[in-house]
């Protein structure tokens, strides 16, 4: 068992390391973490560029990675906190993105402005305490290759968008997203699918979506 795994299984351990890790009433790492512990554990690609007014909260105890010739633009926010942030290669991060992890993201993937893809939810069910002391749950988002999502989206916790799918502005994405498909809305709908038969995007009859 490596040390990050038995800190992990220990709660005592777990809430020292938080605490020398993370300030009080903060969800950034400490600047000596940021220094001198992050660019040893985490791996950023050749060419990858992230941008001086990007937030990074990323911590060692979950993935990092960025593949070669990547980009995250400025004021995005990248947190990998309860789980890991894996980008491909050539994939460009659009400025003011949030992605909460545990979110994977494939090669040559085009995400645009102000796009939310977080995979953490809070509970809300118990009504004497507020959703922000309740529970944390966390489920993978996969994006998968050359996958395009227009600004003002957001994809929620569970969801994989397959290749080559586009996303529409302004669409919150609630289900999977079938490969070679284009969805658009509130909650987004499937309206064209790429037919390899003809060759053609063929549109998607709302009755039968």
């Amino acid at each position: 068992m490596s040390i990050v795994e038995k800190i992990k299984s220990n709660p005592a351990l777990k809430k020292l390391a938080l605490k020398l890790m993370i300030p009080a009433n903060e969800h950034r790492p400490r600047l000596w973490v940021s220094w001198l512990v992050n660019p040893f554990v985490h791996k950023k690609g050749k060419g990858s560029i992230i941008r001086s007014r990007t937030r990074m909260d990323v911590f060692p105890y979950n993935r990092f990675t960025m593949g070669v010739k990547s980009v995250i633009e400025d004021f995005a926010t990248i947190n990998n906190g309860v789980g890991d942030v894996i980008i491909g290669n050539q994939t460009i991060v659009g400025i003011g993105n949030v992605i909460i992890g545990p979110v994977t993201i494939g090669n040559e993937v085009m995400l645009a402005q102000n796009i939310v893809i977080s995979a953490l939810n809070h509970g809300y069910e118990d009504v004497e305490i507020s959703p922000r002391r309740q529970k944390e749950s966390c489920k993978q988002i996969t994006i998968e290759d050359d996958v395009w999502v227009g600004s003002n989206s957001v994809i929620t916790a569970g969801v994989t968008l397959g290749k080559h799918c586009i996303i529409g502005a302004g669409s919150i994405v609630t289900k999977d997203v079938p490969p070679f498909s284009v969805a658009v809305g509130n909650p987004a709908k499937v309206i064209k699918q790429y037919n390899p038969a003809s060759g053609i995007w063929e549109r998607i009859n709302a009755a039968g979506n």
